[in-house]
């Protein structure tokens, strides 16, 4: 009888944080993860390099007049003028004058450059990597309770994904077994219809999350809940309150509810429902090649789906699944149990096409000698600071007291 009641009273303990909150009120404070930050920064204007490559390669010529990029700097999200970041980058981009009278700067790609651009079509062109992107694309909107996005939050996580970018017209057609575009059903703030792409058909093959196929048990689907436990990661340096350490456990032993379910009868606020919460960000995470995205994009998804505020919490009360890096004048969510210090655990295919632009933009001139700009960093580094040694030396001399 004893065993009896302690069993029902367990149950009914695992029943009410389902639907009640249970979060400390404690703060949990945000702890620099130095190899982090470093996975994030070392792709600094990448993007906007990659934006600024596909421009000059669509342009008849493949060598446009810098005086047409130069208003582009918005939309390509430039950190500085135009000329400025094509000098800064030699091993990319190189300028020059047509021979003809009066011309005026013209920007190309340089050989190697060019080259690694025909590399990366062909990639993109394979038709493995292909279904690849079409399955996590579907995977993404399958996270939504109508299956469909509209574009303007897909465009958000499209070089996140992986897709090309003109995907509209080089990729969708290529698959109308998946995809369909569709009216959003709503109109943009200048009165204009908005469009999306909408799932054809539901695909329960792929409906199995990362965090389920990393689980060896065999009773998904069965309708029975598992209980999963999220991978922690802390840096060093980190330590909870002991009340939220006690909150975790408890909450890491919640039943697992997939992402890919409707959980929205949930209460809002309840642990049970902060799992589930956690388990979409995870999901949408894990979907992208470089596994981390800016926050604003996961935050505009969230409101698109209607978790609100949800998405804001679960992000700060997880510190140790999810990280959040100030670096290169934005702020980026990063799933640490993707990266072993500064390294992807798993580098998708593209993600390495993508670290030869970054090797290329890495490269700088120094009296005519190609040299890595890391170690030239490294090397005004230590010299700064052998100067700086230098000083307070001589500085400590001249207050010594000399001798008679």
């Amino acid at each position: 009888m004893a065993r009896f009641t302690a069993t029902m009273t367990t149950a009914i303990h695992h029943r009410l944080r389902r639907q009640i909150r249970t979060f400390v009120n404690a703060r949990v404070k945000w702890v620099r993860d130095p190899y982090l930050d470093t996975a994030v920064e070392k792709e600094k204007n990448l993007k906007s390099l990659l934006s600024l490559k596909n421009l000059i390669i669509s342009h008849p010529s493949k060598a446009p007049p810098l005086r047409t990029i130069s208003p582009l700097k918005p939309q390509l999200n430039l950190p500085t003028t135009a000329l400025k970041f094509i000098q800064n980058y030699p091993f990319v981009f190189k300028t020059f004058r047509p021979p003809i009278p009066l011309s005026t700067l013209h920007v190309k790609l340089t050989p190697n450059a060019e080259s690694l651009h025909n590399d990366e079509t062909l990639f993109l062109n394979l038709s493995h990597y292909r279904k690849d992107l079409a399955q996590r694309l579907a995977k993404l909107l399958m996270l939504t309770r109508a299956n469909r996005l509209p574009f303007y939050v897909i465009n958000r996580f499209k070089f996140d994904l992986g897709l090309p970018h003109d995907y509209l017209l080089s990729f969708l057609p290529e698959f109308p077994e998946y995809f369909q575009i569709c009216q959003m059903g709503f109109k943009d703030a200048d009165g204009r219809e908005v469009f999306g792409l909408e799932l054809i058909k539901w695909r329960k093959d792929l409906a199995v999350s990362v965090v389920e196929k990393g689980d060896k048990r065999e009773d998904f689907g069965g309708g029975k809940r598992v209980h999963i436990r999220y991978s922690m990661n802390l840096p060093r340096g980190f330590d909870l309150q002991k009340k939220v350490k006690i909150w975790a456990e408890e909450w890491q032993n919640l039943p697992y509810i997939s992402p890919y379910e409707d959980a929205f009868h949930l209460a809002p606020n309840s642990d049970q429902a902060e799992k589930w919460t956690v388990g979409v960000i995870h999901e949408l995470l894990s979907l992208l090649i470089s596994k981390k995205t800016e926050r604003e994009n996961i935050y505009c998804l969230g409101d698109h789906l209607g978790f609100g505020i949800r998405f804001r919490k679960a992000l700060v009360h997880h510190p140790g699944i999810f990280y959040l890096s100030n670096k290169i004048r934005t702020h980026t969510i990063v799933l640490r149990e993707a990266f072993n210090k500064n390294i992807l655990v798993e580098k998708h295919p593209f993600m390495r096409m993508r670290y030869k632009y970054i090797s290329l933009m890495n490269k700088v001139l120094r009296r005519g000698i190609p040299i890595n700009a890391g170690a030239l960093r490294h090397r005004m580094r230590l010299a700064s600071v052998k100067a700086a040694n230098s000083k307070r030396m001589k500085q400590v001399k001249s207050i010594e007291p000399k001798e008679d």
